[in-house]
């Protein structure tokens, strides 16, 4: 090798690790964004409700409105994770954790259409399409079962909202482990919040706080739609490397390195994309995704989770809970399900079943989207419209 190539390999080199040096600092700047952006759409809840948030969500008090409103916000803007970062922020401004809870289960169905979509990228080679829509619609089948079990269980007895709120308290009220002792978010994220307080009011004096509130939600979707894109550039050669050498390896191995690399990439919606591919083309098995898949379900919590920290005062609790909800949902849900060997089955067979449907007549798969995502919402109004 010449000294010039040499110079060359270092120039590049020093070239790529300042570009990484300048995501990462991009990366740490969009999450301060995204914690401020939780605290604008609390403050703003606050101010044009003046403590009556509440009556806002009447026609939310009902768990299938809840649950229908979780779908079809994450089936529109596919990202769960900014679904649950707004959920955060409205428990902030006293939306009832009670009626938030289904919206956090809705929101678990709605995020698995983005997987479903990428697997119709196979449609032409009948074998490939056949593996990959049976690899993206196991998660669909795993979520609506999971709903299925654990929202009558939570309308009758409020298990997921009591642990949540006992552990809330711990962190929130308590005198050791306090998150009252983080005092420097709220100081930190206080000039961003007031910055857009000040240019709502100057837009609209009357309108200041609903103005807020859109834009703490845009800057939530901005900030977590750069977060992912950067995510990727960074992390998904890693997060491909650890799906391969994770899959195959145990049931356990993958669901914890499906939940890493969900925090990795910040998305669960690509960490179950990436794999429709690797399913698509043979590559793994089905049963063999299948965990990583449910791993990906308890990492898109760390979201929610991160957002919770922005809120501070006496609804702090509250957005940790409903936080901690997700978290506690999940891994339920997980443990549970595929604990038990029979459930365990139940989406394997189901994505399995509708896969060899789909092979046979495409327009089922289209079908399919539609109804989950679009028509089981309106199944759901209609039966709550009966009561």
């Amino acid at each position: 090798m010449t000294e010039t190539s040499q110079v060359n390999i270092d120039t590049v080199s020093s070239q790529n690790n300042i570009k990484t040096f300048f995501q990462w600092v991009a990366i740490a700047t969009l999450v301060y964004l995204l914690i401020s952006s939780v605290g604008m759409i609390g403050a703003g809840f606050k101010g044009a409700t003046k403590g009556q948030a509440s009556e806002l969500f009447q026609f939310a008090t009902n768990p299938f409105m809840g649950l229908i409103i979780g779908i079809l916000a994450t089936a529109m803007i596919q990202s769960s994770s900014t679904v649950t970062s707004i959920i955060v922020g409205l428990v902030a401004g006293g939306l009832p954790v009670e009626t938030a809870v289904p919206m956090i289960m809705g929101a678990n169905i709605g995020t698995t259409i983005t997987n479903t979509i990428v697997s119709l990228g196979h449609v032409r080679r009948k074998k490939e399409f056949r593996r990959a829509f049976a690899s993206a619609t196991v998660h669909d089948f795993f979520n609506v079962m999971a709903v299925a079990i654990f929202l009558p269980i939570e309308i009758l007895f409020h298990p997921l909202a009591k642990i949540g709120g006992f552990f809330a308290e711990i962190f929130v009220g308590g005198d050791n482990m306090s998150v009252k002792g983080l005092n420097f978010i709220k100081p930190a994220t206080k000039p961003v919040i007031d910055l857009f307080t000040e240019l709502s009011k100057i837009i609209s004096e009357n309108a200041m706080y609903i103005l807020l509130i859109v834009f703490g939600i845009l800057t939530i979707f901005l900030a977590i739609t750069v977060i992912g894109k950067l995510l990727k550039k960074l992390m998904v050669g890693r997060a491909k490397v650890i799906m391969h050498n994770a899959i195959g390896k145990g049931p356990l191995t993958g669901i914890f390195s499906g939940a890493i690399v969900t925090v990795l990439v910040q998305s669960s919606s690509t960490t179950t994309s990436l794999m429709v591919p690797l399913a698509g083309s043979g590559v793994f098995r089905l049963k063999q995704i299948y965990p990583f898949t449910l791993g990906a379900n308890i990492g898109t919590t760390i979201t929610a989770l991160l957002a919770a920290t922005a809120i501070s005062g006496e609804t702090a609790v509250f957005a940790l809970q409903i936080a901690l909800v997700h978290l506690i949902y999940n891994t339920a849900a997980v443990s549970f399900i595929y604990g038990i060997k029979n459930l365990r089955k139940v989406p394997i067979r189901g994505a399995l079943w509708l896969a060899k449907l789909a092979t046979e007549r495409k327009s089922i798969a289209l079908l399919y989207i539609v109804g989950v995502f679009f028509g089981l919402p309106a199944i759901l109004i209609f039966i709550t419209n009966q009561f």
